[in-house]
């Protein structure tokens, strides 16, 4: 893909409106000063001072944050609690310009929150330190899947794409309970000219006539749930085949730094990762890509065209330290005209040969 394709898709972007629909985290970090530390006279434990608060929207909430560093419109479809942390994540969304109106607030549900505490040393490097997770471990009620499954009938026909985030690993207990998850398959079916693109932890072989985008370990676990070991690229390469035949939609398998294998109707191609030198930051990398692939694919592109941009937003995105970062337009376009992989177009095909899908065109706007 030349530069002159590249910025006519990028072109497109502030036209579209791309529904993300899951498990919207709340990030927040509490940066404790190592400095100030203080003793408690209770119990003689070291007191953490913290000097900094900083929420941001994670999870559903990090693709949507790329989404609209990108221009696109955003949609966000979830579940929040009535909290301190459902406020926080509200103020996040509708600071970038996310519409909310279908976020279904509940008293009885907590809003999922990543507390890290970062501890700054004397030399001002920064230190995380054990996480702390709030998640719902109940099942949905009934009448929110009720309320979801309304929000995405009524926005559908409104929507280019839709982002689905599947990041609560435990059943039912996320946005994405069974119920949800089969309403959406049946309205990627009900309406094939949306792109539908599905990130999930722990369940991505679930979903079918869907888009996929699993990394190695989740398109192993996918086909082999007891597999523990550090999955090797080639048995992730024929699971991640075996997903493509089984969803019939391109599959889009990231490989970290060796890129993306997308799988689709011209057979499965490699486009690699873009060399970066000097330190990165993995974190949000995933997200970056997502929203780089389907807005992408609502812009016209096609599969192999999506993964190099999605390779673009997350070359961007690993050289934001200590944050999660995001990559706009004009960056994902700078970072292409630096860089030989992409900007002369060198994807090539490789893995193993993927069997024909049962519907394995690309959907269009």
């Amino acid at each position: 893909m030349d530069i002159e394709r590249l910025n006519a898709l990028l072109g497109r972007f502030p036209d579209l409106t791309i529904l993300v629909v899951g498990d919207f985290f709340l990030d927040r970090y509490f940066i404790i000063e190592h400095a100030l530390a203080e003793t408690s006279l209770e119990t003689g434990l070291e007191a953490h001072q913290i000097v900094e608060i900083r929420c941001q929207p994670g999870a559903a909430g990090t693709v949507t944050a790329n989404l609209r560093a990108m221009e696109a419109q955003v949609i966000a479809v979830g579940v929040v609690g009535d909290d301190g942390e459902g406020f926080e994540m509200l103020r996040g969304l509708w600071n970038r310009g996310v519409d909310v109106d279908s976020l279904v607030v509940r008293p009885d549900r907590f809003t999922p929150t990543y507390t890290k505490p970062m501890l700054r040393e004397r030399d001002g490097a920064l230190r995380e330190l054990n996480r702390l997770d709030t998640k719902n471990r109940r099942p949905m009620p009934a009448e929110v899947e009720d309320q979801l499954i309304k929000h995405l009938r009524s926005l559908l026909p409104r929507v280019h794409g839709v982002v689905v985030a599947d990041q609560a690993p435990e059943e039912n207990c996320g946005v994405l309970t069974e119920r949800v998850r089969e309403e959406i398959c049946a309205l990627a079916r009900a309406y094939p000219t949306v792109a539908f693109v599905v990130d999930s932890r722990e369940r991505i072989g679930l979903f079918e006539d869907v888009m996929l985008k699993p990394n190695a370990r989740e398109a192993v676990r996918a086909l082999h749930p007891d597999y523990a070991a550090e999955p090797d690229h080639g048995l992730a390469e024929t699971c991640a085949a075996e997903l493509y035949r089984r969803a019939g939609q391109p599959v889009f398998l990231t490989l970290g730094a060796d890129g993306i294998l997308a799988f689709h109707a011209d057979g499965p191609t490699h486009v690699p990762a873009l060399p970066v030198t000097g330190p990165i930051d993995i974190v949000g990398a995933g997200d970056a890509t997502m929203a780089g692939i389907v807005t992408a694919l609502c812009a016209g592109a096609t599969a192999a065209e999506a993964a190099e941009i999605g390779c673009l937003a997350a070359g961007v995105t690993i050289r934001q330290i200590g944050t999660t970062g995001t990559a706009s337009r004009e960056q994902i376009a700078a970072c292409s005209a630096t860089s030989q992989p992409v900007g002369r177009g060198l994807s090539g095909r490789c893995g193993p040969g993927a069997p024909p899908p049962r519907r394995g065109r690309v959907r269009r706007p």
